[in-house]
């Protein structure tokens, strides 16, 4: 199992992160221990994940490396995603028994969001 997954942000764009990961996708952040808190980025948890984002200086986005994230419900996502203003990429068919598709965060780290075929 794993406890969480962490990806890259650029010093300072806590607020952006938050814009994105509370407002858009309705995680919910997570508090970091206080001997962490001064490091920057923040956490978020939601949908049986938790996501760290940790400050880089020289942040470069992961343009194909990147968490797949079980999702309950793709298409109201892959909605609220588009509305706004990330591109949604499907990719059905693609892997077996699953629906997926990728998008980007705000700081163009890519995310792939799948759930179960029925």
């Amino acid at each position: 199992m794993i406890h969480h997954v962490q990806i890259a942000c650029p010093r300072g764009s806590e607020d952006a992160s938050r814009a994105f990961y509370v407002g858009v996708l309705g995680m919910v952040e997570k508090p970091k221990p206080s001997a962490l808190a001064a490091r920057g980025g923040c956490w978020f948890t939601g949908y049986g994940i938790e996501l760290h984002l940790g400050v880089e200086d020289d942040f470069r986005p992961a343009r194909k490396a990147h968490p797949g994230l079980l999702w309950p419900d793709l298409d109201d996502l892959a909605a609220r995603l588009e509305s706004a203003g990330h591109a949604v990429t499907w990719g059905d068919g693609e892997l077996p028994g699953m629906r997926r598709f990728h998008t980007h965060d705000v700081h163009g780290n890519r995310l792939e969001f799948l759930a179960p075929l029925p």
